[in-house]
């Protein structure tokens, strides 16, 4: 049994996270960040499948993400979507 079972977050996490990596795989374009953004979804989706995610993780994926594909115009709706199911989450607690 995953998170994804009991949490909607979680499998709205794991459908944009998804979603997002279905499109960037048909991206037709190389760009040098791409490998960055693949490896930080594949993170993400294990983040979600395992359960509860840690905001500070996702917050961190989710930047490293933004950062590799923000300028490719054609995945800014499927980054969209993968924001939105990481704000969910709420945000990280204050040290």
């Amino acid at each position: 049994m995953t998170g994804s079972d009991n949490d909607p977050r979680v499998t709205e996490l794991c459908s944009a996270v998804s979603r997002l990596r279905r499109e960037l795989a048909a991206h037709p374009a190389e760009f040098p960040d791409r490998g960055i953004a693949e490896e930080e979804l594949a993170a993400l989706n294990a983040m979600a499948l395992g359960g509860a995610p840690e905001i500070p993780h996702l917050r961190r994926s989710l930047l490293l993400i933004a950062g590799a594909i923000g300028s490719v115009s054609a995945l800014a709706q499927g980054l969209s979507d993968v924001r939105t199911a990481v704000e969910v989450f709420g945000e990280p607690p204050r040290r």
